[in-house]
């Protein structure tokens, strides 16, 4: 599988693109790459040679490459939140103080469910989208754990009805 062939990937962080060399120019092949790999993050190496008619030692040396070059982030699973017990979602906006971005961010990280966080401009500042089992919790992580981070001014709770992740284009 590409992610067992993989040298591990760095754990994600914003700040992590600073130690990260400029972007190189990504060519037709390593665009058919990724869209494969984010279609099926399992695929073997042999796969992706085959799917992108290239040696099975270049594809290896492109997905490296794009490991370390920081465009591929990390393998993942896409989950069924519902299936796996998170039957409750929604994409809640926070207003937070000037300049707090980073602590209010690292608090954030720290939430249970907590799925997606985004520094946003508008209207509001971070668009956050969390994933729990219930209303009950939902109700514990607004009014108990987002209202009581000191940077956080204000926040606006979004109830997902549906949702679903979009397969990549090919």
């Amino acid at each position: 599988m590409a992610s067992e062939q993989m040298a591990e990937s760095r754990p994600e962080s914003q700040d992590d693109s600073a130690a990260l060399p400029p972007p190189r120019p990504l060519d037709a092949i390593d665009q058919d790459i990724l869209r494969m790999l984010q279609a099926d993050g399992r695929s073997s190496i042999r796969s992706v040679a085959e799917r992108v008619h290239v040696s099975r030692a270049n594809a290896y040396s492109r997905i490296n490459r794009l490991v370390e070059d920081g465009v591929i982030r990390g393998f993942g699973a896409r989950v069924n939140h519902e299936r796996a017990g998170q039957g409750t979602s929604a994409y809640i906006t926070l207003k937070i103080v000037q300049n707090s971005w980073r602590t209010v961010r690292e608090e954030l990280r720290q939430l249970p469910g907590a799925s997606h966080i985004a520094l946003v401009g508008g209207d509001f500042d971070v668009l956050l989208l969390v994933h729990v089992s219930d209303n009950r919790s939902l109700r514990e992580l607004v009014l108990t754990r987002l209202q009581a981070i000191p940077q956080v001014l204000s926040t606006r709770t979004l109830l997902v009805f549906e949702e679903e992740d979009l397969e990549p284009r090919s």
